[in-house]
Formats: structure tokens, sequence, C-alpha cells
């Protein structure tokens, strides 16, 4: 092995008169480091350098995201479709792939004089209406034929050249859209300095009928599938060769984040690998222990990771195993909440009692659980349960697991990777120095391997991961505030 500028290379590139003395960067000066990070930005990816016309990709009304407490927890943001540009507030899922909106509705969630609809307006843009997408109003709207290989229900079509039907039920009880599949513009811009303007043609479903949450409370203007099929919007760009294979979500402890595609992640993030079914591709990961504070569980289960579950579910004896291990008193279960472990946390509780929560994932790395825990105000009493739900078939890690992180899907090399984040501070992410300031500064400061804060984080999480449970971390009271806020909602909900 040599080093791409060893003096045995440099011999040999001037030897064979590819190269003269003058082109060779001197060791350690500015054009020998603008080099190395100039072959990084090649290498590793579109997330090294804000000048790179590659760069990462995010909605054209920008890359935030909100948790909206009354549309059930889950993540949205604005997506602008079609010519003209029509505005729809869309569910974020990782669990599932199509992306779809309300469309010649037979069967749709009201836009107009819900409770959800004023909440949007509300928490969202002020003069943000819900919209219905009409294929004949937008001049770049067209239908999906059952000839096309995106078409997966060809079987039920009278036609080659027929309307492409589709049909997808969510494992949600009765939960489902269908309709025709149509092909639009996606308007997005470039994460970089200069907000380059991309349309991309993204097939996606004409929901005529919803079914079960669809009409309510989940999605009811659209659901944005982000899984690994090839109908997803992460597939259709990547095959497009607009971003790379990958993108992040960022959840933020006050329910804001981001999402940006081609963004591969950062050396620093902890990663354990897809198990991919070929059948059927999704995120799926191994958990081989979870720690519930300082007692380790020693497991072997799979589990998805989904941005479209609000909270984390887990099937026996699992379950019961993880959510045993809590030494408050447990108060008797309420039949209007879904967490069956739940304790009183009054104003003098001892808030060393309230566990802290790790997992362990397969190959070694750990992913610690900033907001294990939801908080109920009811009747002048509080209460907290562990934001843990029993599931009969699948485990499922939620959202509300995921909250603290910038959480990376990498497609292309199979991994998932994650990493405690500041979600405001995701666009400086991606800026990478091509030359260093001073000649005094060592290479891997200059290049960002010596920031502080970085090793501050990583310190953090190890403290975390060996069962520290004297006092609840600063995120978890930021959650436990924003919860006491927002989760009153929950109890008129159900």
């Amino acid at each position: 092995m040599h080093h791409r500028y060893s003096d045995q290379v440099k011999n040999w590139s001037i030897s064979s008169g590819k190269l003269s003395h003058s082109d060779w960067p001197d060791k350690g000066s500015f054009d020998y480091y603008a080099l190395l990070a100039h072959r990084d930005q090649i290498l590793r990816g579109r997330h090294l350098s804000d000048t790179d016309t590659n760069s990462p990709l995010i909605f054209s009304d920008g890359n935030s995201t909100l948790r909206i407490s009354s549309l059930g927890f889950l993540h949205y943001t604005t997506v602008q479709l079609g010519t003209p540009g029509m505005k729809f507030m869309v569910a974020l899922d990782t669990g599932s792939d199509l992306f779809w909106v309300p469309c010649e509705c037979s069967k749709c969630a009201p836009t107009q004089g819900s409770a959800y609809a004023s909440d949007v307006r509300m928490l969202c843009i002020c003069d943000f209406e819900l919209s219905i997408y009409n294929p004949e109003v937008s001049s770049t709207s067209k239908k999906v034929t059952c000839n096309n290989l995106l078409c997966a229900h060809r079987n039920r079509c009278p036609g080659t050249f027929s309307n492409c039907p589709y049909s997808v039920s969510y494992v949600s009880a009765q939960t489902s859209t269908s309709g025709i599949l149509v092909e639009d513009v996606l308007h997005l811009t470039r994460e970089d300095k200069n907000h380059e303007s991309v349309e991309a043609y993204v097939t996606f479903g004409c929901g005529q009928v919803q079914s079960g949450s669809f009409l309510d409370i989940a999605a009811p203007n659209g659901l944005f599938g982000l899984g690994m099929e090839t109908i997803s919007v992460p597939s259709i760009l990547s095959k497009d060769g607009l971003t790379a294979d990958s993108f992040s979500m960022c959840f933020g402890n006050d329910g804001i984040g981001r999402i940006s595609f081609g963004d591969k992640g950062s050396p620093y993030q902890q990663e354990t690998s897809f198990n991919v079914n070929p059948s059927h591709p999704s995120y799926n990961i191994t958990v081989t222990q979870i720690r519930v504070g300082t007692t380790l569980i020693d497991v072997d289960i799979t589990a998805l990771f989904d941005s479209g579950t609000s909270f984390t579910y887990m099937v026996e004896p699992t379950y019961t195993r993880l959510l045993e291990n809590v030494q408050d008193k447990r108060r008797q279960h309420d039949s209007r909440i879904p967490f069956e472990y739940c304790y009183d946390m009054s104003p003098d509780a001892n808030a060393s009692l309230i566990p802290s929560m790790s997992l362990r994932m397969k190959g070694g790395s750990h992913f610690t659980v900033y907001n294990p825990i939801i908080v109920i105000s009811t009747q002048g009493e509080l209460v907290y349960c562990l934001a843990v739900v029993k599931s009969m078939e699948l485990n499922i890690i939620g959202q509300n697991f995921m909250t603290g992180y910038r959480v990376v899907f990498d497609r292309e090399r199979l991994v998932l990777g994650w990493e405690k984040f500041n979600c405001y501070d995701i666009e400086d992410s991606y800026t990478f120095p091509v030359k260093p300031h001073n000649t005094s500064v060592p290479p891997a400061v200059a290049a960002g391997l010596g920031n502080n804060s970085i090793a501050d984080a990583k310190k953090e999480t190890r403290d975390h991961s060996q069962g520290s449970v004297a006092s609840l971390s600063y995120h978890r009271y930021t959650s436990l505030l924003f919860h006491l806020r927002c989760l009153v909602v929950l109890f008129i909900l159900l």
C-alpha cells in the first residue's frame, strides 16, 4: 500500500512521464491538503463540499420537518408538485414506499373545516391550505400506464395502455389508500450556497380512496414513502443520477427536524447494517442488547426503523423483559392510555428512578435513547410512561426513540447511521474546508477531525452507555417540558 502522494508514487509518476516535479504538491503545503480534500469530496460523497454541483437535495420550500401532536405525533413537511406548483403537507414515512397525495377524491380526508386543518395553518404557514391534486390542472402531469415497470398491479389492468392502479394497506387497522399512479414534477433545491432549483419527475399515487386513520389524524394531506422499493422517491432520485442513494432525517427535541436527500452522513456517526430481504427490502436492523437503567438484557431481535410510527413497539417476551426493570411503583393500567407501564411522578419524585435506556446493535454500536418516556398531566397528577407499546407481530423503532439524532438511511452501503445532532445546525454539516487557514494547524483539525464538540458528543454517548442514572439529561428535561405542553392532546384524541 502506498499513499497517493508518497515518494514512491511520486517517483513512479515522474519516471513514467505522467507528471513533472512542478506538478507534485509539497507535503504539508496548502496544495497538498487541498488536493487530498478534493479527492475526499469525489470518493466520500456529496455531503463533503458545499461547492459540489451534486450536493444533497431538499424540498423547494426547505428541508424543515415538524412534529404535529394532533396529527399522530408524526413528522410532516411541505412538498410542491406539478406545474404550476401545488403544496401538500405530507407525513414522512420510512416504513412504506409509495408517495401519494389526495387526488380526484371519492373518499378523502376533508381539507377545510377540520381541527387538523386549523392546526396545520396555525403551526406551519398561516395562509397554507390543504390541497387536492388535479392531474388535469398540471401541465407536466402524466398518468402512468400498465406497461410501466413501476406498475406493480398490472394484473388488474384491462389493457396495456390503461391507467395503472395501485392499492396499499398499512399496519394500522383498516388503513389504506388506492387510486392510480401518475408522474409529475417534484420541486427540489440543491442544498448548497447556490440553491439551484431541480425539477425531478417522480411517480406517485393519485389517492382517490383513503380509509382508516388517513381520514382523520394521520396523513390527511398525503404520505411520503421513503422505503427501499423502486417506487419510492429516494430510489427515483438516485436512479436518475440526481443524488447519492442515501438520505438523512434529523429529529429535534423540540419537534423541529430536517430531511436531506443524498446525505451520506459523517465519519463520526455510529452504524449498523440492514437486514435486507430481497423480496421486500426495508430498514430492518438487529438489536443484540437492551440496557434499562443499569440492567443489561441480552436479546436477538430484528426491528424496523420507522419514522411513520409515533412510538416504539416490541413483541413478547422482549416487551415484558424491557419494561419490568423500572424501580418506580407502577400505576394501575388506564385503558385510555396506550402504554401499560406508567408511574406516578410527584413534584418531589426521585429523578434517579426514571430509567435511562440504550440499544446495542449488531456490530457493537450503541444507540442511546434520549426520550424513552412520555409525560402525561391528568387530574392534577403527573404520570410518566415508558413509551413502548406491546406488538403482536413486529418490533418497530418509532420516531420517539429517534429524537435527538440525525439518522442516515444509507441504501448504497446498506447501513443505518446515527449521530447526536442539533437539527438547527444541519445546514453547516455539509461544509468541508478545502484548504487549511493556517500552516500551524494540525491536518486533522484542518479537516474537521479535531472538533471539540464531536469529542464532547462521543464522551456523552459513552457516559450514557455506562448506565448512569443519577439524574435526567438536559435533553430529557426539555422533552418533559415539551410533552407537558402538548401531550394533553393525546388524552383528547384517545
